[in-house]
């Protein structure tokens, strides 16, 4: 039954990068999308780019942190298209620092954020996807999943865990819900954006010097969520070609 060719996919932190670039391939693709972020006239104009190319997406303010606002949104999303068949769980933040600058409030954003709004979409959509007899649930990590780096130590934390959570997920999957762990490298993104530590910020420009494009990972995304029910894609790591991380 999952074999659908057009899904109805929920997307989190829609409203630009990774998610907005996933948003607009499932669109072209043919799915029919449910967007959830914070900055609600950035989807809508979104929203209105999708229909105007033909698409069909409809948005919903979402502020993941909140569990019961997470409930809602992938309840809205079954009301509104009679099933969820992919939940991408795609908020995140990246306030970097050195632990040492002690920026506790930043280290609550990211676990609150990069984790429990993971937990909350997982905790939204698999009781939807359990009844209606299949689904896929897509994290979108890092390659933080997979190595730290200076000044990344609670960033890496957060990512680390997204990656057990979702292969704990996958072991207790009987088969019916999929379960796809996207991490990639060096992304055009406003998540560097929101670093405030000098040092940090100036680091993470000389990182960030080599690129992919967000359109990338919205492929990695596309490609797994077209897979027959029989496969299941559990992890993709994209990176620069040109780069060592």
């Amino acid at each position: 039954m999952h074999d659908r060719t057009v899904k109805v996919v929920a997307i989190t932190g829609a409203s630009s990068g990774i998610g907005e670039a996933t948003a607009r391939r499932l669109a072209a693709d043919g799915h029919r999308l449910f967007l959830g972020a914070r900055r609600t006239d950035r989807l809508e104009r979104l929203v209105t780019e999708i229909t105007a190319a033909g698409g069909t997406a409809v948005t919903r303010r979402l502020d993941v942190t909140e569990a019961a606002d997470v409930r809602d949104f992938v309840a809205a999303a079954e009301e509104r298209y009679g099933r969820v068949d992919v939940m991408v769980n795609n908020a995140g933040v990246m306030p970097l620092s050195p632990l040492e600058a002690l920026r506790t409030e930043e280290w609550d954003r990211m676990i609150d954020v990069n984790l429990r709004g993971v937990l909350h979409g997982i905790s939204a959509a698999l009781p939807v996807m359990r009844a209606q007899g299949g689904g896929h649930i897509v994290n979108i990590a890092s390659v933080g999943a997979h190595e730290v780096s200076p000044t990344a130590a609670v960033y890496c934390a957060t990512k680390f865990a997204v990656r057990a959570i979702s292969e704990g997920l996958r072991q207790e999957s009987t088969g019916d819900v999929r379960v796809t762990l996207v991490s990639p490298g060096v992304t055009e993104s406003e998540l560097a954006d929101g670093i405030a530590d000098p040092a940090a910020r100036a680091a993470m420009r000389t990182y960030r010097a080599v690129a992919l494009p967000a359109s990338a990972i919205a492929d990695a995304v596309a490609y797994a969520i077209s897979q027959p029910s029989y496969v299941d894609v559990n992890e993709i790591v994209v990176r620069p070609a040109a780069s060592a991380q």
